[in-house]
């Protein structure tokens, strides 16, 4: 056994899944012995069940099994964990069904009676190739886990996920991750920037729907001097300033659709074109993107473009709710009372039972954005070592009919501001645009959004 070997099994699970008892205590004594940890299911149902509590580094199955066969298994692990190896076991092995079977992605393929040293190998160089084992790395760089240290989790749908992400995290290729707001969608493009070959290259974020319309193409392409009102000078985008990097676009789902039709361009010619410039630049960036959004429904009612969102999702994730992996809760609620006592300055050891059963219930409809604002509400407030179950409780009610979505929030702001405006200019558009320093046009643009018109802002509008 190789020394890589050695290392490997200290930590590597393998699950067998078999019918048959003593193939399953043969398998088990075997691989016991070699130092790997065994846990074992009699049939496809019961190794699915298994699977959803704890990923195993691999999956040894029989081919024929009552109710759910070998190949059934396959496809279902495969279904949700694409990065799971798994060798397939027979004692009716066959080349057609070798090669089916390969073919379909399983790792590899051993008729019964096994054997061992055969068996030892397909095992080690499984694992060794895992998604899951920490010895597949990019180089000698990533030789741990710091790529995916900002992401605590112990759910086997996130270490799913990490093993995907880890995976395609090698190649260049576009990633769209789909995920509710505040679920994390952020950390996960940074953990994937890091354990790509670009990690000591920039890592630049920009949120599409918290920036103007009008604003936005010069944040990501730049601008030259002069060609616009307030252009002072030449302005270097983002997909410049990402050069050799990563440029991950949140919210994509809220570009404007003029927007986007530029940004599709970029991207397949691989260079951009600063606002008011008549040359182009060429860009070396890798794109990962995220929304919140249903783009399937976006892109029906036309409000996203079709060929962009194949461009940009060459491999898609998706990241679970909080309240679909509240194992989570926690290990987060007690990573976030560490860190923020220390902000604070206060002694706080934990949460009290009751507390943490309000936490670990409750519905979390701002993932683990909202958590981490309840868990340092519960902090300041509280007054004793341990965070009682009252706090965690008036914390959770204010939250629930405090906080308004950030996009609404906007809007709203915009709207007020709009009118304020209009209000001190008596209505008038070259004074408004003036003191918003927007052109004339950007603003109508803007006034058309909120259905505002100027004229009824006019002392002698007979409407007031």
């Amino acid at each position: 056994m190789t020394d890589n070997a050695i290392r490997q099994t200290s930590t590597s699970r393998i699950l067998i899944v078999d019918d048959d008892p003593d193939i399953l205590k043969l398998l088990g004594i075997r691989l016991s012995s070699a130092g790997y940890l065994i846990s074992s299911a009699g049939c496809g149902e019961e190794a699915l069940a298994q699977l959803s509590i704890n990923r195993p580094s691999l999956v040894i199955c029989d081919l024929r099994m009552p109710k759910m066969d070998g190949m059934q298994l396959f496809d279902a692990i495969h279904k949700n964990d694409p990065a799971l190896p798994v060798i397939m076991l027979t004692a009716h092995g066959s080349i057609p069904e070798a090669v089916e079977a390969t073919q379909r992605g399983v790792f590899g393929f051993l008729t019964k009676p096994f054997d061992s040293k055969s068996l030892l190998q397909q095992v080690e160089a499984a694992i060794r190739l895992g998604a899951g084992n920490p010895l597949n790395k990019i180089d000698n760089s990533l030789e741990n886990e710091s790529w995916r240290e900002d992401i605590i989790t112990r759910s086997p749908q996130m270490e799913n996920l990490l093993g995907q992400a880890k995976l395609m995290a090698i190649s260049d290729a576009s990633v769209f991750i789909q995920g509710e707001s505040g679920s994390g969608k952020e950390l996960l493009a940074k953990a994937i920037h890091k354990a790509s070959p670009r990690q000591n290259k920039p890592f630049i974020a920009i949120n599409c729907g918290a920036i103007p319309e009008a604003l936005l193409e010069s944040e990501l392409f730049g601008h030259s001097k002069g060609s616009f009102t307030g252009a002072i000078r030449d302005h270097k985008g983002l997909f410049q300033s990402a050069q050799g990097g990563t440029i991950f676009l949140d919210e994509i789902g809220d570009m404007p659709l003029a927007l986007q039709v530029k940004l599709l361009r970029a991207l397949q010619e691989r260079e951009i074109r600063p606002v008011g410039s008549n040359s182009s630049i060429p860009i070396d960036v890798r794109v990962i993107s995220a929304t919140h959004r249903n783009l399937a429904s976006e892109m029906k009612s036309g409000r996203f473009r079709e060929d962009l969102y194949y461009r940009i999702n060459v491999v898609g994730l998706e990241i679970p709710s909080l309240a679909n992996r509240r194992e989570d809760i926690q290990l987060l609620a007690n990573s976030f009372l560490l860190g923020l006592s220390k902000k604070y300055n206060k002694r706080i050891n934990g949460f009290a039972p009751d507390a943490l059963e309000l936490l670990i219930s409750a519905p979390w409809p701002g993932n683990v954005r909202q958590l981490q604002n309840i868990v340092e509400q519960t902090i300041v407030l509280s007054t004793t070592s341990l965070v009682p179950a009252y706090l965690v409780q008036k914390a959770l009610q204010d939250d629930i009919g405090g906080i308004i979505p950030f996009e609404t929030a906007r809007k709203d702001f915009e709207r007020d501001y709009l009118i304020k405006l209009l209000k001190a200019t008596n209505g008038s558009v070259t004074q408004a645009s003036r003191l918003a320093q927007r052109n004339r046009t950007e603003f109508y643009k803007l006034l058309q959004r909120h259905q505002l018109t100027p004229a009824l802002f006019k002392d002698d509008n007979p409407a007031t």
